[in-house]
C-alpha cells in the first residue's frame, strides 16, 4: 500500500513534540506501557458490561521483548487491539486519542477513564526510534493489520498475520551518537530501571524474559544460565502499600501528575466503617500552569476496588480545595457509576465529606507544626481558602477561618485570626488596600500606630468580602478602620469634635454642595499628620467599589463616601479663615483639590485631572 502522509499540522506537532516537549527520552517506555494498559483496561471493562466477552483479569498482561541483534524493543499486550480504521484514526493523526474516543462513546453509559492517551504519548517513541511498527488485531476481528512509520515522512497500513488478539509495538532504535547512546535501552537492567521508576503501579503484570543464573535441577551448588520470565512491576498501587517513605510518595506524585516540584505534603487515609475507602491526597507546592484558566479541571482519580472508573471526579473536591491531586479507591462504589448518578450517590457524598474534614485537619496541623511550610502553601493557595470562606454565603466560614492568614501591622508578618484575637482586647481591627506598602501609608493607619493597636492588613481583593462574611471571631467584632463610624476617641473627645463640626457647619455645607458625589464632609481627629482621608458609611466600602467596578461587567457600585479633614492640620485653619473672609470660590477650589488628594490615596480615579492640576497651580501661585 502507498505511503500515507501525516497532515501538515501533525508534522509540525511531531517535530515540536520530539524536539521540545519531551526532553527526557526515558519516558517513551512509560508512554507505550500506558497505552498497553489502556488496551487491557478497555477489554476488561467491556467484559464487565458485555457477557459475550469472556476475560479473566488474571490472564491480561504486558510483555517486553528485546532483540539486541536487530536493535528492537517490542511492547506486547493481549488487550482489546485495534481494527484497521482504529489504527488509521488513532495513529494516523497525531494527538488523536483512541482513549478519548472510547471515553466519549461511553459517556452516556458508564463513566470510565484510562491512564494513557493513545496519541501524543505514543509518538514520544520517535525520540529513540528510527522506525515503529504497530501490529494489531481487534477483539472479535478476523484480520490483523500493521501500521508502520519512520517518522514525519508518513506511514503505511497493510494487512498482516497475527494469531492472537492484542497489539505489538515494535520500535527499531536509532543508531548511537556521540551525545546519545540509544543502545542502552537494549539492556535488561535499563528496562527494569525504567519500569520500576515509571510503571511500577500499573495493575497488570509487565513481563520480560531475563537471562539469570539459577540452580541446576537436582543440585544444590551448581548453577546454569537460563531464560526466566519475570514480572518487573509490583502491581500494588502505592496507596495500598505499607512502609512507603516520603521520597517514594513524592516521586509517585511528580510522575503521576506531571509536576517538576515536590508536593507540600501528602495525606493518606484508610477508612473503614459505613463506607470503606483508601485515599492518597497531595497538596502541590505550586499551582499548575493552567490553574487559573477555564481549561483546568479539578478532581481526584476514582477507583472501584482497584479499577479506575473516573480520571477526574470533581464531586470529591470542594472548590476551595480544587488544587489537590490524588486518588480515592473504594470497594463500595459501583463500576457502573455515571455522571448522572454522582450527585445522588450517598457513598460518594460520604467520602467527599470525610476527605474535606481530613484535609482541613491536616492543614491545621501543618499550620501548627510547620509554620514556614504552611505559609508557603498559603501564599500559593490562600486565595482558595478565602474564597471558600466567602462563597455560598459563608456556609464554610467556620470550617476554614482558622486556616486564614493576614499581615500584621506590627511586624508585617503573617498572623492567624486566633493569634491576633489573643492579643486584642475587645475588637479586631483591619484595613484593606492594594498592597501592604500602600495600606501602611494610609492616613487612617497612623492613629492606630500611635496608640500601639495592632491591625490586620488585607491586601487581597477577597479580604473585604471575607471579613464581612465572618463579622466576628471568637466573639470579637471585626472592625474596618476605614468606616466612618469607627472611632477610637474618648467620650470627651467625641463631644469636643461634635461641637467643632457644629461650629463650622456653614463651611462644611459649602464643601459638600460643591462635591456632589460625597455623602458627607466633616472634620476629624483620626488623622495625626495627614490633612485628609476618605471613609465610607453603609454596607458598601471603598475597597468593594474598586473591586466590583474593575470587573469586566456592566455592574457598577458606589460607596457612600465621607471626606474627613484633619481638624488639627493647617489646612483646616485655612478653610475656616476663608469661610470667615467669605471667599467661597477659594473654599470650593481647595476642597476639590483635597477630595482629589483623598481619592488618589485610596487608589480611586480622578474624573477631571486637568481641572485639579490647574487648581493646584492656581493656589500655589497665590
Amino acid at each position: 500500500m502507498a505511503k500515507k502522509q501525516f497532515k501538515t499540522e501533525s508534522k509540525k506537532l511531531m517535530d515540536l513534540m520530539i524536539n521540545s516537549i519531551y526532553t527526557n527520552k526515558d519516558i517513551f517506555l512509560r508512554e507505550l506501557i500506558s497505552n498497553s494498559s489502556d488496551a487491557l483496561d478497555k477489554l476488561y471493562y467491556n467484559s464487565l458490561t458485555d457477557r459475550k466477552i469472556k476475560v479473566n483479569k488474571e490472564d491480561l498482561f504486558i510483555k517486553i521483548y528485546v532483540d539486541e541483534d536487530n536493535k528492537t524493543i517490542t511492547i506486547s499486550d493481549n488487550g482489546i487491539g485495534m481494527t484497521k480504521d482504529e489504527l488509521e484514526n488513532n495513529l494516523g493523526t497525531i494527538a488523536k486519542s483512541g482513549s478519548e474516543v472510547f471515553k466519549a462513546e461511553n459517556e452516556h453509559k458508564e463513566d470510565i477513564d484510562i491512564i494513557g492517551k493513545f496519541g501524543v504519548g505514543f509518538y514520544s517513541a520517535f525520540m529513540v526510534a528510527s522506525n515503529i511498527k504497530v501490529i494489531s488485531k481487534g477483539y472479535g476481528e478476523k484480520d490483523a493489520y500493521v501500521w508502520e512509520s519512520s517518522g514525519i515522512d508518513g506511514y503505511t497500513i497493510n494487512e498482516t498475520n497475527k494469531d492472537t488478539v492484542g497489539t505489538d509495538i515494535i520500535i527499531t532504535l536509532k543508531e548511537d551518537t556521540e551525545d546519545v547512546k540509544y543502545s542502552e535501552y537494549l539492556h535488561t537492567h535499563k528496562i527494569q530501571e525504567l519500569i520500576k521508576k515509571y510503571s511500577d503501579y500499573i495493575t497488570y503484570p509487565i513481563k520480560m524474559d531475563i537471562n539469570k543464573s539459577v540452580p541446576k535441577q537436582g543440585t544444590k551448588d551448581e548453577y546454569e544460565d537460563k531464560v526466566v520470565e519475570e514480572t518487573l512491576n509490583s502491581m500494588v498501587p502505592i496507596w495500598k502499600k505499607t512502609n512507603v517513605d516520603d521520597s517514594e510518595y513524592n516521586s509517585y506524585y511528580m510522575d503521576k501528575f506531571v509536576d517538576y516540584n515536590e508536593p507540600i505534603m501528602h495525606i493518606k487515609s484508610n477508612v473503614e466503617g459505613k463506607v470503606n475507602y483508601r485515599s492518597l491526597i497531595f497538596i502541590p507546592s505550586k499551582a499548575p500552569y493552567d490553574y487559573y484558566t477555564k481549561e483546568y479541571e479539578k478532581g481526584l482519580q476514582l477507583y472501584s476496588n482497584g479499577v479506575l472508573i473516573m480520571d477526574k471526579c470533581k464531586e470529591l473536591v470542594p472548590d476551595y480545595y480544587s488544587f489537590i491531586k490524588g486518588i480515592v479507591d473504594s470497594e463500595d462504589l459501583s463500576l457502573n457509576i455515571s455522571r448522572e448518578t454522582l450527585q445522588q450517590d450517598n457513598v460518594l457524598q460520604t467520602i467527599a465529606k470525610s476527605l474535606d474534614t481530613k484535609i482541613t485537619k491536616e492543614l491545621e496541623s501543618l499550620l501548627n507544626d510547620n509554620r514556614e511550610k504552611y505559609e508557603e502553601f498559603f501564599k500559593e493557595f490562600g486565595m482558595n481558602i478565602k474564597f471558600g470562606c466567602y462563597n455560598n454565603f459563608g456556609m464554610d466560614k467556620d470550617k476554614l477561618k482558622d486556616l486564614l492568614l493576614f499581615t500584621s501591622s506590627k511586624d508585617k508578618k503573617l498572623v492567624t485570626l486566633k493569634e491576633i484575637s489573643e492579643r486584642s482586647k475587645d475588637k479586631i481591627y483591619y484595613v484593606c488596600g492594594e498592597s501592604i506598602d500602600k495600606i501602611d501609608n494610609l492616613p487612617v493607619v497612623d492613629n492606630y500606630k500611635d496608640k500601639d493597636i495592632e491591625i490586620l492588613y488585607c491586601d487581597n481583593y477577597l479580604d473585604e468580602f471575607v471579613m464581612q462574611v465572618l463579622q466576628k471571631y471568637d466573639g470579637k467584632e471585626l472592625i474596618n478602620i476605614q468606616k466612618e463610624e469607627t472611632d477610637l476617641s474618648t467620650d470627651e473627645e467625641k463631644d469636643e469634635l461634635k461641637k467643632f463640626n457644629e461650629d463650622n457647619k456653614k463651611l462644611l455645607d459649602v464643601i459638600k454642595t460643591s462635591i456632589t458625589d460625597l455623602s458627607d464632609v466633616k472634620f476629624t481627629n483620626k488623622l495625626s499628620k495627614h490633612p485628609v482621608s476618605l471613609s465610607s458609611t453603609g454596607d458598601v466600602t471603598i475597597e468593594m467599589e474598586k473591586i466590583i467596578n474593575a470587573m469586566p461587567t456592566d455592574e457598577t457600585l458606589n460607596a457612600k463616601k465621607v471626606l474627613e479633614i484633619n481638624k488639627n492640620h493647617p489646612i483646616a485653619d485655612k478653610l475656616i479663615k476663608l469661610e470667615k473672609d467669605k471667599k467661597k470660590d477659594d473654599i470650593i477650589n481647595i476642597s476639590k483639590v483635597l477630595y482629589a488628594q483623598a481619592r488618589l490615596i485610596e487608589g480611586l480615579p480622578i474624573d477631571n485631572p486637568t481641572e485639579i492640576t490647574n487648581l493646584i497651580c492656581e493656589e500655589l501661585s497665590k
